[in-house]
């Protein structure tokens, strides 16, 4: 049996994080020795790496909620996790397209900067002027 502590290094989570996703129920309520210390086994490890992991690949935790269930019920149809993944990765690659997009936004401006004075600078003025923007004026984080 693990502590919150271990579990917490053996997975890289921190420990708020693994009380966190307690009490939103992706992991379950843990057992307690008689003086009230969380004690974790294998399959909590398990969870817990499952739901780390997909975190670092950008599911959300509502997806994340979806393939959990399909993995606690392993007589179901793989077509619905694929369809979890299908729609992650076009959700990365419309992230990649705002990137490059904002890449090659940051390499004009900077290409068009002559280095004179700021009343004249080419970034500050594009920054200003968004109708210079060659992005679609979406925020990259969104």
């Amino acid at each position: 049996m693990l502590t919150i502590g271990t579990l917490a290094k053996k997975t890289g989570t921190k420990v708020q994080t693994i009380r966190y996703y307690e009490q939103i129920g992706l992991m379950p309520e843990p057992g307690r020795t008689e003086g009230g210390q969380r004690r974790y086994g294998d399959a909590e490890l398990d969870r817990l790496s499952f739901v780390r992991h997909a975190r670092q690949l950008g599911f959300s935790l509502d997806a994340i909620r979806e393939l959990l269930d399909l993995s606690d019920h392993p007589g179901k149809s793989c077509a619905e996790a694929d369809a979890i993944a299908r729609r992650q990765l076009k959700q990365v690659e419309q992230r990649l397209a705002r990137l490059e997009a904002l890449r090659t936004e940051l390499k004009r401006m900077v290409h068009e900067c002559s280095g004179g004075q700021t009343s004249d600078c080419r970034v500050l003025e594009v920054l200003r002027d968004h109708s210079e923007c060659l992005t679609d004026h979406e925020e990259i984080g969104a």
